[in-house]
């Protein structure tokens, strides 16, 4: 969806994910870090993103930290977040934190299934992080599992919108398409994606 939306309206939309915000832990080692709950809302640096989509919200540029998760740690880049008249906020726990809930306009929650959740997630961490499958299946297991049973599945009653099959989902997407375009002042014939 989020992809979607930024095609469609360029630089109109600034988005800001939540992952970029996990804490640093520089006073860890690898074998440590590796340990960490990254699946817990404390794992993030929940004020400093509040902060960062406040000084959006305000017409500010922030430089945004920049997670390596093959070292489990921030880097020291960043990457200039710009504001625009829509920021999207990303992340699958970011309806866990009341303070963060209260400065979306719209709050929206991509449901997907299950299966598909950990399908992508195993071919995410071994192609792109490096990681074996019996690592990202222990981690499920212990950590993904119950976090999402705890955090994320009750959060998205704090949701004004839930959509199911996420980008798949054609007319919950040009629902959104349409808001965010009523809300540029843009008209009805230019919404379609």
């Amino acid at each position: 969806m989020t992809r979607r939306l930024k095609e469609r309206f360029g630089q109109d939309v600034s988005v800001i994910y939540y992952d970029n915000y996990y804490k640093r832990h520089d006073e860890l080692t690898y074998e440590e870090r590796c340990l960490l709950n990254y699946d817990h809302p404390d794992s993030f640096d929940t004020d400093l993103f509040v902060e960062h989509i406040k000084e959006l919200k305000a017409g500010r540029s922030v430089e945004c930290p920049v997670y390596d998760y093959t070292i489990h740690n921030r880097t020291d880049e960043t990457v200039v977040v710009r504001p625009a008249p829509v920021i999207i906020v990303e992340g699958i726990l970011i309806f866990a934190s009341q303070q963060l809930c209260d400065l979306m306009d719209i709050k929206v929650f991509v449901d997907t299934d299950a299966d598909v959740r950990i399908l992508r997630r195993i071919v995410r961490d071994v192609n792109k992080r490096g990681r074996t499958l019996e690592s990202v299946v222990n981690q499920y297991l212990t950590t993904v599992k119950p976090m999402h049973e705890q955090f994320v599945e009750p959060s998205k009653r704090r949701a004004d919108i839930i959509i199911p099959e996420g980008g798949k989902n054609q007319v919950a997407l040009e629902m959104l398409v349409r808001r965010v375009a009523s809300h540029l002042g843009e008209s009805a014939e230019a919404t379609s994606v």
